[in-house]
Formats: C-alpha cells, structure tokens, sequence
C-alpha cells in the first residue's frame, strides 16, 4: 500500500484531500502542517507521493520541494494551489513537481492525479 504525505497549513484542506482519496482505495496518509515539517516527514517516513500546498508559514511549498528533491531526486511530488499562482507553479514543475491542482479541488481531479502517479 502507498504512503501518501498531504501538506497543508488548513486542516481541513488536508482531510478534505484524504477522505477523496480513501473513497479511492488509498489508506495510509501522513500529515504535514507547513513546509518544515513537509521535510522532516519526508526524510524521516521516505512517503510514496507528497501532496503539497505552495503557500504556507515557516516554509513554503516551493522552497520545501527544493529540499525534498535535494533530499531525493526520485520524490513524487504534486503541489497544489490557489488560482493565479501561474509563476510559482511553473517554478514548482521546474524543480521538479510532477503535477499541480487547483484549488478549490474538485475530487476527480485529485483522484486522477494520484493515479496517475501511484498505480493501484
């Protein structure tokens, strides 16, 4: 089974994320709260994909996908944003990101994403 990370300064954004993906068939989920921890979790819990909001406190997405792909080259990561973030999406698939969502997710898109990347 996958270990999916969900990083999000919102709490319930990250439920929000989890509960689609559990009707999806994925289970085991770690949480992450801002960037800081974002890297701390990765290097500690080695996560098969990391979901991961760009705008957060103490460290934000993209400089947290920086360190995680310094980290591990091979990290699967998906960010996700609010409408009009253009430029730091771009700078997040230049680093390396595999994908991007846009906020405010619509299920299937989440669902289609994941799949994407970690085949059931």
């Amino acid at each position: 089974m996958y270990k999916i990370m969900v990083v999000d300064d919102a709490g319930f954004m990250r439920k929000m994320v989890q509960t689609h993906l559990t009707k999806a068939g994925y289970s085991d989920f770690v949480e992450g709260e801002d960037g800081q921890k974002a890297v701390e979790l990765y290097k500690e819990l080695k996560p098969d994909l990391v979901i991961m909001d760009i705008t957060m406190p103490n460290m934000d997405g993209i400089e947290a996908l920086r360190n995680i792909k310094a980290f591990d080259a091979d990290a699967k990561v998906v960010m996700c944003s609010a409408m009009g973030q253009e430029a730091m999406v771009m700078e997040a698939i230049k680093l390396g990101a595999l994908d991007f969502i846009v906020k405010p997710f619509k299920a299937d898109r989440i669902i289609q994403t994941v799949n994407k990347v970690l085949p059931l």
